[in-house]
């Protein structure tokens, strides 16, 4: 889907930024919603689904237990 969405969890990353996640999660309410940028009617909807997509990813990414390492 969104091929430019970069993993984000060990081993592929070691240390993941606030930016990134938000970067992968705009990238992902993008391609979800099909505007780029939202018309200013849809701006406060598509800013609170980066923000919970954002929290979404801090969360699973808090979560993942990677064995092996």
């Amino acid at each position: 889907m969104c091929r430019s969405i970069k993993t984000l969890r060990p081993p592929y990353a070691e240390s993941v930024t606030e930016d990134e996640m938000r970067a992968a999660a705009l990238q992902y309410v993008r391609k979800i919603s099909g505007f780029r940028a939202p018309a200013s009617h849809n701006s406060d909807a598509f800013d609170a689904a980066v923000d919970k997509v954002t929290d979404a990813t801090r969360e699973l990414l808090g979560s993942l237990v990677v064995k092996g390492r």
